[in-house]
C-alpha cells in the first residue's frame, strides 16, 4: 500500500465515528465516507478559486480538474473565466497525486483518497487519478450556501470504497436511449462514485451496435436505432474521463431475436423473424449445435473485444425456455449423439464454448446467474439476478460475483428497499472472509420496458444514489432518515449536470392536461407512484409494446413519492404520541388539499383524453382526504369512532388501495392508520393531541 495513503489508516484514532459526525453536524455527503472528522470554521469559494497539481500529472488528471471546475461554476453560478488551474503552492486547492492512470481502467483499482480542509485551504491527496476524481466529487458535494457566500466546510475526511465493482446497467435494446442521454447519466454516477457502466446491447426487441464485419445485424435488427462504432468509441473516452469503465452485453443463446432477423441462420428455428415488439420471454434462442455459429460468434465477439477495452465481456445466458430446442429434430439428434440429457446442459455445452471464444479474444466472461457450472474457469464473473443465496452458491465454488437482485430499479422500489439490500447479507453473511472477498459488488438494473428518453432519467435517480451508497459505504450506514434527507440533496445537484429526474415532470404533466396550470394535476401525481414489480404488464389496459407511447400519469409519476413518504412519517408520529409541533396543522392542510382536488381537477378530465383514466384515482384521494380530517377531528376531541363510520372509512381505503390507471395512492395506509387509531380511542383516554 502507497505511503502516502497508509498514513490516514495509522490516524484512525483522531477520526470520529460516521455516525457521531452525522449528530455533531449532517453533511450532505452520498455516498457517505468511511471516516469523517468536523473542523472549526469554514473555506470560502469565489472568483479567486484556483487547484493546483502537485507531484504527477497527465492528460486524464487535468481532464478531471477541468471537469470539476467545470461543475463548481456551474453549482454557484461563476462565470468561465474565474476559478482556474495553477502552478502555485498558494492555490485554494492543491492534489497531490502519486502515480497515473492505467490506459484501460482495471477492477480494483485504488480509489481511496483523503481530502483536508481548513479554513484557509485545502489538500487531497490520493494514490490515483482514479481516487483523486472521486475525492473531488465529495469535495463538490460539500459546497454550501453560506451568510457569507459559498464555503466548504473544514472537515478530514478518509474514504474508500467497500467495493470494487458498483455499477449502472442501462437496457437500450428494449427502447434505444441517444447518446447524449447516456452521457448525462455517466455524470450522474461519477457523482455518486458508480465506477462500471454495463451497457445491454442486444435484445429481442433491438440489436444496437454498428457491426462492419456482419452489418445486417444493425441495418435489420435495429429500426435504425444504433450506435455507431465512432459514437461507442466517444461514449467510452466520455466514461473513462469520469472513472468508469464500460462493459458491455450481448445477451446469448435467448434474448436474441434481433440477431436473426439479419442472421436466420444462426438461430434454432425456421423463421423467418422479425424484430420483437411486444415484451416477454420469447422462444427464438441461436443453435448451439452448429460449428458456423461458433465461428460467427468468433468473428463477432473479435470484432467486439477490440472495440470494447474493458476486461469484461458480458454475454447474457439468462431466460432461455429451449422451445425451440426441443421443436429442431436436428438438435435433438445433437444432444443424444453427445449424452447432453436437457436443455440446461445444453446451455452449459453452448456457454462452455463461448467463455473460450471470449477468453482468445483476451477477455473475462461475465453473465447472469443461468451460466454457473462447476466446469467453467473460476475467471469468470456472475451477475446474480436471483438474490445473495445465488451469489454465495457461486462464491463457494470460488466464483466471483456481482449482486443486481434487489437493485432493479425499474420495478419502482422506494429507495429504502433498495438501501437496505445487502450484498453480503443471507447466506452471503456466513461466507468465509476469503469467499466474501469474491463478491465483487453490485449493479443498479434499468430495464427499459417502459422507459424512455424523457423519462428513463426519474427512473434511475435519485433512488440509485441509494444503491451507490451501499456498495461504498462502510456495512454500518443504515440510517433510513439520514439517507433520504441526503438523497434530496444530491438529487438536487444532480440537476447542474443536466440530468432531467426533477425537470422533466411538470413539462410532462403539462402534455398530459393540455394546460400550464397542472397545480391541481400535480396535487393527484405527487401522491401516486407506478405499480410495482411485473404487474404493469399484467394490469395494461391494452398488451403494451415497443411503440406504446410512454405519455400517461404513470409515465410521469415518480417510482416513489416524497410527499408520500413524509406524510406517512408524520402519521407515524402523530399514532405514536410523538407528533411535532405544528405537524397536525401541516397534515390537516394536507389532507384539505386532498378532499378538495377533485372539485379543482374535474375540468381537466373533460378536457383531456389521457387524464379520464385517473379519475377514479382522483376521487379516491378525495375521500382519504375527508376521512383522514374526520379521523383527525375524533382523536383531538378524544373520541371512539363509531363503528360504522369505521366500517365504511375502510372500505373506502381497500378500494382506494387498489391499483387505477397503474397508479398507486401511497397515502391511503397511512390513511388507514389514522382511521384505525380513531377507533381505539376511548373518552377515557387522554387525546394525544391538544383539543381545539
Amino acid at each position: 500500500m502507497p505511503r502516502t495513503i497508509l498514513a490516514p489508516l495509522l490516524l484512525c484514532a483522531v477520526f470520529i465515528s460516521l455516525s457521531e459526525a452525522q449528530m455533531q453536524q449532517p453533511l450532505a455527503l452520498m455516498p457517505m465516507p468511511a471516516k469523517v472528522q468536523l473542523g472549526e470554521g469554514r473555506l470560502s469559494i469565489n472568483t479567486s478559486f484556483s487547484v493546483a497539481i502537485a507531484g504527477h500529472k497527465e492528460t486524464r488528471l487535468t481532464n478531471a480538474v477541468e471537469l470539476f471546475l467545470g461543475q463548481l461554476r456551474r453549482q454557484i453560478g461563476m462565470p468561465p473565466i474565474d476559478m482556474k488551474e495553477i502552478d502555485s503552492p498558494t492555490a485554494t486547492l492543491t492534489i497531490r497525486c502519486e502515480g497515473g492512470s492505467k490506459e484501460v481502467q482495471q477492477l480494483g483499482e485504488d480509489e481511496s483518497y483523503r481530502l483536508e480542509i481548513t479554513n484557509t485551504g485545502a489538500q487531497l491527496n490520493a494514490a490515483t487519478t482514479l481516487a483523486v476524481m472521486r475525492g473531488l466529487q465529495t469535495f463538490l458535494q460539500l459546497v454550501q450556501t453560506s451568510a457569507e457566500g459559498f464555503a466548504v466546510p473544514a472537515v478530514s475526511i478518509y474514504d474508500s470504497p467497500r467495493f470494487p465493482w458498483r455499477g449502472l446497467m442501462i437496457d437500450v435494446g428494449r427502447h434505444f436511449i441517444p447518446l447524449d442521454v447516456l452521457k448525462r447519466n455517466l455524470d450522474g454516477m461519477a457523482a455518486v462514485k458508480l465506477n462500471v457502466f454495463h451497457w445491454h446491447l442486444s435484445e429481442n426487441q433491438g440489436f444496437r451496435v454498428e457491426s462492419k464485419k456482419f452489418p445486417k445485424l444493425q441495418e435489420m435488427g435495429s429500426d435504425g436505432l444504433y450506435y455507431s462504432q465512432a459514437e461507442v468509441r466517444e461514449l467510452i473516452a466520455y466514461a473513462y474521463d469520469r472513472g468508469i469503465r464500460v462493459v458491455p452485453e450481448f445477451d446469448m443463446p435467448g434474448h436474441s431475436t434481433a440477431w436473426f432477423v439479419g442472421y436466420p441462420e444462426l438461430a434454432s428455428g425456421s423463421g423467418p423473424y422479425e424484430i420483437e415488439r411486444k415484451w416477454g420471454v420469447f422462444d427464438p434462442a441461436i443453435d448451439p449445435t452448429r460449428e458456423e455459429t461458433y465461428k460467427f460468434l468468433d468473428a463477432f465477439i473479435g470484432e467486439m473485444a477490440a472495440l470494447f477495452p474493458d476486461q469484461y465481456f458480458h454475454v447474457g445466458g439468462d431466460e432461455v425456455n429451449g422451445k425451440e430446442w426441443d421443436a429442431n429434430p436436428k438438435i435433438q439428434e445433437f444432444m443424444h449423439a453427445h449424452g447432453i440429457k436437457n436443455n440446461d446442459y445444453l446451455q452449459a455445452y453452448f456457454i462452455k464454448r463461448v467463455q473460450r471464444i471470449v477468453s482468445k479474444h483476451g477477455k473475462t466472461m461475465l453473465g447472469w446467474d443461468e451460466i454457473l457450472r462447476s466446469d467453467l474457469p473460476d475467471s469468470i464473473v456472475i451477475q446474480s439476478w436471483r438474490g445473495p443465496t445465488s451469489l454465495a452458491a457461486a462464491a463457494k465454488q470460488g466464483y466471483r460475483g456481482v449482486l443486481s437482485s434487489g437493485y432493479y430499479v425499474d420495478l419502482m422500489w422506494s429507495a429504502e428497499r433498495h438501501y437496505l439490500t445487502e450484498p453480503l447479507s443471507g447466506a452471503a453473511a456466513n461466507l468465509t472472509p476469503e469467499e466474501q472477498k469474491r463478491i465483487l459488488g453490485g449493479e443498479a438494473c434499468m430495464w427499459a420496458e417502459y422507459v424512455s428518453p424523457e423519462n428513463i432519467d426519474s427512473r434511475i435517480w435519485p433512488r440509485t444514489a441509494a444503491i451507490a451508497e451501499r456498495l461504498w459505504s462502510p456495512q454500518d450506514v443504515r440510517d433510513l432518515n439520514s439517507m433520504y434527507r441526503r438523497m434530496e440533496d444530491e438529487s438536487q445537484r444532480l440537476e447542474w449536470l443536466g440530468l432531467t429526474h426533477n425537470s422533466s415532470y411538470i413539462p410532462m404533466l403539462r402534455r398530459i392536461a393540455g394546460t400550464d396550470d397542472v397545480a391541481s394535476l400535480k396535487v393527484l401525481a405527487d401522491v401516486a407512484e407506478p405499480v410495482k414489480d411485473y404487474t404493469r404488464e399484467e394490469t395494461a389496459p391494452a398488451p403494451p409494446t415497443s411503440a406504446t407511447p410512454l405519455n400517461r400519469v404513470v409515465d410521469a409519476v415518480r417510482p416513489e413519492s416524497v410527499t408520500g413518504r413524509q406524510f406517512a412519517m408524520a402519521v407515524d408520529e402523530l399514532v405514536a404520541g410523538k407528533s411535532r409541533p405544528g405537524a397536525e396543522v401541516q397534515m390537516r392542510t394536507l389532507l384539505s388539499r386532498w378532499r378538495d382536488n377533485q372539485i379543482e381537477l374535474q375540468p381537466l378530465f373533460e378536457k383531456s383524453l389521457l387524464l379520464k383514466e385517473v379519475a377514479p384515482v382522483s376521487q379516491n384521494l378525495s375521500v382519504l382526504g375527508a376521512a383522514g380530517l374526520a379521523a383527525l377531528d375524533y382523536l383531538d376531541h378524544g373520541e371512539q369512532a363509531p363503528a360504522l363510520w369505521l366500517t365504511a372509512q375502510l372500505a373506502a381505503v381497500e378500494q382506494a388501495q387498489k391499483p387505477q390507471g397503474q397508479l398507486l395512492l401511497v397515502i391511503a395506509p397511512s390513511v388507514e392508520k389514522l382511521i384505525q387509531a380513531s377507533a381505539k380511542q376511548t373518552a377515557s383516554m387522554p387525546s394525544p393531541l391538544p383539543a381545539k
